[in-house]
This record gives structure tokens, C-alpha cells and sequence, in this order.
């Protein structure tokens, strides 16, 4: 964690039991305890637990990182009841606008202080019991799902076989470093809209930065959760969303041509409205991140190469699509499932005795070993031009022949040419919030020629462990690091039809 993030938080620690002094010295005054002790920062919540005779401990809790803005809350509104404020309203009053309520109840003849003898004689009505519980449970949950895990659900094939639609997962926040929230006002345990509307569950009144706390990178071969890197901008209708992104539209609905694309649908906002949103606020993706910064990625035949090494064992349970010859005239599915672990949805008939499935390469190896099949050959993707960077250039690449790519690293410095400008355009562009264009073969950052770029973070490349039916960093490219949320750790529920009592608290590999 850098030291510029530490002495962030502690400022607005800081400033959280500072901003409220001035009208915590009238407080004081009339409780009898000298003026000057409200201004001093941490002594006076010290003299306020003092005052309220609660566990001074509470002061010490301050100090620890994010936990501690919300104890100090906590401490004003236990003092406010000794002014004889017990209302939901004044409690809240003091909780979240301390430094505009305690000037007015310093100032005011009605707030008498009464002590802790005369809070005490107070008892709360049934109802403010099960709402202060509630509310202790919200924030407590936020705390643990913004910087120590969250659940997600797998909702597509993608990762077959690794995780399954319906597999419920934790994911850790701790693994790559918690990551601070970009748009804080946000409606708790909601992602992006309000649900059952299209409206949007967040505020972007403040923003802040990209803050990672105890920052570590990405690893080669994690499954990682991520905000959808081409997700900033999207169709906000049915079918559309990330299912079929905006920039993805675009290039189909214009023929190629983007500029006519992007004209189409912006000129029709009622049928296809727009919605842009903030980095955390993008539809989460998960994948395998086969490629880290600085690496040289390219798919043959596709097996996966980095920096010129074969990467056949990761995944280890990859989904491929094959053609099966057979003399079989019925494939029983339930004999594909418990021999070759192959799920009948991925099974199409061609004709008697061929067939095309998704399989992994040892139910492959399995199938042929065991005779049922004669003839098992993979299915290549030879359509091009239809995966990132979507340019004339590069338009040779496909989804099984793709690359060879490099891999942004932080503080690397990129000389610029004509052929590598789409590749690299986007996240110059977007994702380090750069003006950027090429211009008669010629490159202007922010106004100035430049010749070459140095990038300011780490990027990664994601891949599908269902390579064959994934969207992944082949067909929208590199996944900057401020988009990374968390590690994929634990299976903690499973379902189809039922539980998939087999895979309950299996670790995610």
C-alpha cells in the first residue's frame, strides 16, 4: 500500500472527527469540560466516550484503516444522547452531518445535557432495535464485500469445465489488494441498476480514483474476476448489455466501419439508449488470465504460447470443440456424462455417425482409447477479422491463430508505429484517459508528436477455459489492472435441477 494511500485514509480520518469541533466546543461547554479539547483530533472522541462512560477502546478502533470511518459515527451518536437525542433522525443527523447538527445543538436551548445517568433511564421502542441491527448488518457487509470477498454466480458456459453455470463462488478481494469503490454512493449489494428497472443503482455525485490498498498482481493461470473492460459504454436494453456489447454493434451494424456504426445507433436513442458506466460499475466477467504484463502472447492452433513456451496445461480442463466419427448409431447421455464427462447440450448431430461436441482433451484421448470413437479431430476456427483489434492489418487473426500480442507492463515504454496503433489505441486512449490519434501516420498525445508511449498500468489477457465458446481478450483485448476485482477461491454452492453435492466447497483451480 502506498504511503500516499495511507496518508489519504488517515487524512479522512482525520477530518471526520475534526469537521464536527466546531460545534462539539459548545457541546462541551455545556457538559462542563473545556472548549479547547474538541479541537484536538482523536482526544476529543477520547473525552466523548469519557463523558458517555463507554469503552474507550472504541477510540483505538478509529485507527484501523476504512473500519475506523465508521466508528467514529458511531461515537458521535452515542454522545448526541446525552443532549437527550434518541430519535432515529438525530442519530442519523449525527452519524453522516455532524459538522452542520453539532453547531446546532450547541447553539440550541433544547439540547440540555443530561448525562449518562439520564440517557440510561431511556429505553428504545422494539422497532429501532431491529433497525439499528439492520443497519450494523449493511455496513458490516459492505466492509467485508468491498475489501475481503464477495459471491458471485457463474452465469454462462465460458469456463466449462473449470465452473458451471449456477456455481456459486467467493471471490477474494485480498488476493490482488481491495480495491476502493470508484462511485461509493451506491444502493448496498447492488451492482449496476436498480433491480426489475433499468435505472442505475449509483451516484456518481463523488468520484474517486483508481486506489488499490496492498496491491499484488495478477498471476499466470489464476481465474480472476474482472469489470468488463468494453463494458464502459452499452446498449441498455434486453439482449444488449455486455451479451452484446455497444463497440460490438458498432463494427456489425456498420459493416466495418465504426464511424457509421456508432452514427446508427446514436441517432436512434429510444431504440437503442445509451448508458455509460464507471470503472467498478461494469458488468463483472470471470476468466483465466493466461497472459500478464509484459508478456508476448500469441494461440496456435490454439495452444497458447507465451514468450515462445507452449502453455498446454493451463487450463487443466479446457473445453474444445471437436468432430466425432462413430460407427454408434446412439450416443446414450448418460453413458457421454459418467465415461466422458461431455454434457449433451454441447452435442450436435451432423449426420448418422458424426457428430460435433465439446469435450475436454482427455475424455478425447478416453473416447478414442475406448473405441467408441474412430475419429476425433479438432474444429478450427478459420474466420477472420471478426477478433481484436478489428483492423485490415491484423485482419489474418483468428479465434484458434491469433497474435503473437504484447502484453502492456507498467513503466514499459511502446515505440509507436502504423501497425501496432489499434492495438494499443483503446487502452492509451481509454483506459489511461489520454487524448490519442493518429494523424497521417504520425501520433499526438494530448496535443503533442510523440513517437512512442510509457503506460501507466499493468495489463492482462484473459481467456475462457471453454475456448471455443468464450467472448474473451481475443475478441475485446487487454484487461487493465484497475479493472481487476478479485480472485475466484471457493465453490460454495452448486445447482442444476438440484445441488451438485460433488462440487460443494470445492477451491477454484
Amino acid at each position: 500500500m502506498p504511503l500516499s494511500h495511507i496518508l489519504i485514509v488517515y487524512l479522512i480520518s482525520v477530518l471526520i472527527v475534526f469537521l464536527p469541533s466546531f460545534g462539539l466546543a459548545k457541546m462541551f461547554k455545556k457538559a462542563g469540560v473545556e472548549s479547547w479539547k474538541a479541537y484536538v483530533p482523536f482526544y476529543n472522541t477520547w473525552v466523548m466516550q469519557d463523558l458517555a462512560n463507554r469503552p474507550k477502546h472504541w477510540v483505538f478502533w478509529q485507527f484501523i484503516p476504512v473500519v475506523g470511518w465508521f466508528i467514529s459515527p458511531g461515537i458521535f451518536i452515542e454522545f448526541v444522547k446525552l443532549f437527550g437525542k434518541f430519535g432515529l433522525g438525530s442519530h442519523t443527523l449525527a452519524a453522516l452531518f455532524a459538522p452542520f447538527y453539532f453547531p446546532y445543538l450547541g447553539s440550541s436551548n433544547d439540547a440540555r445535557y443530561i448525562g449518562p445517568e439520564g440517557a440510561k433511564r431511556y429505553k428504545k421502542p422494539s422497532w429501532r432495535e431491529w433497525v439499528d441491527a439492520a443497519i450494523f448488518a449493511i455496513v458490516a457487509a459492505t466492509l467485508i464485500r468491498t475489501f475481503v470477498f464477495e459471491a458471485y454466480t457463474i452465469p454462462s458456459e465460458s469456463m466449462e469445465k473449470t465452473l458451471l453455470v449456477n456455481d456459486f463462488l467467493f471471490v477474494s478481494k485480498f488476493s490482488y489488494g481491495p480495491r476502493i469503490p470508484n462511485t461509493p454512493l451506491s444502493i448496498p449489494f447492488v451492482h449496476n441498476y436498480i433491480p426489475g428497472t433499468n435505472k442505475k443503482s449509483y451516484s456518481e455525485l463523488i468520484k474517486l480514483p483508481y486506489i488499490r490498498w496492498w496491491a499484488s498482481p495478477v498471476k499466470r493461470g489464476d481465474v480472476v474476476v474482472f469489470n468488463f473492460p468494453a463494458g464502459d459504454t452499452v446498449i441498455n436494453r434486453p439482449g444488449f448489455q455486455s451479451e452484446r456489447p455497444y463497440y460490438t454493434m458498432m463494427r456489425v451494424w456498420g459493416q466495418g466501419n465504426e464511424a457509421l456504426g456508432r452514427q446508427l445507433i446514436l441517432s436512434n436513442p429510444r431504440d437503442y439508449p445509451i448508458v455509460v458506466h464507471p470503472v467498478d460499475k461494469t458488468d463483472n466477467y470471470i476468466k483465466r488470465c493466461v497472459g500478464v504484463a509484459g508478456d508476448t502472447l500469441e494461440v496456435k492452433d490454439h495452444i497458447v504460447y507465451i514468450n515462445g513456451t507452449q502453455q498446454e496445461k493451463v487450463p487443466p480442463k479446457s473445453l474444445y470443440r471437436y468432430q466425432v466419427a462413430t460407427s454408434a448409431t446412439f450416443l446414450d447421455p448418460d453413458v457421454l456424462k459418467e465415461e466422458y464427462d461431455i454434457d449433451v447440450k454441447h452435442v450436435d448431430t451432423v449426420q448418422a455417425g458424426l457428430y460435433r461436441m465439446s469435450m475436454t482433451s482427455e475424455a478425447r484421448e478416453r473416447m478414442l482409447k475406448n473405441g467408441l470413437a474412430s475419429a476425433i479431430d479438432l474444429i478450427r476456427d478459420e474466420s477472420s477479422g471478426g477478433v481484436f483489434p478489428y483492423d485490415t492489418y491484423h485482419s489474418r487473426w483468428t479465434i484458434d491463430n491469433y497474435g503473437p500480442i504484447w502484453i502492456p507492463k507498467k513503466g514499459a515504454t511502446l515505440t509507436l508505429t502504423p501497425e501496432n496503433y489499434k492495438i494499443y489505441e483503446r487502452a492509451i486512449r481509454v483506459y489511461e484517459n489520454n487524448e490519442f490519434e493518429m494523424r497521417n501516420g504520425q501520433f499526438f498525445l494530448n496535443g503533442e508528436r510523440v513517437d512512442n508511449y510509457t503506460f501507466r498500468m499493468d495489463y492482462y489477457w484473459m481467456m475462457g477455459d471453454n475456448r471455443g465458446g468464450s467472448q474473451d481478450s481475443r475478441i475485446w483485448g487487454f484487461v487493465p489492472e484497475d479493472r481487476i476485482v478479485g480472485k475466484a477461491w471457493l465453490i460454495w454452492f452448486s445447482w442444476e435441477g438440484g445441488p451438485r453435492w460433488n462440487r460443494l466447497f470445492k477451491t477454484v483451480k
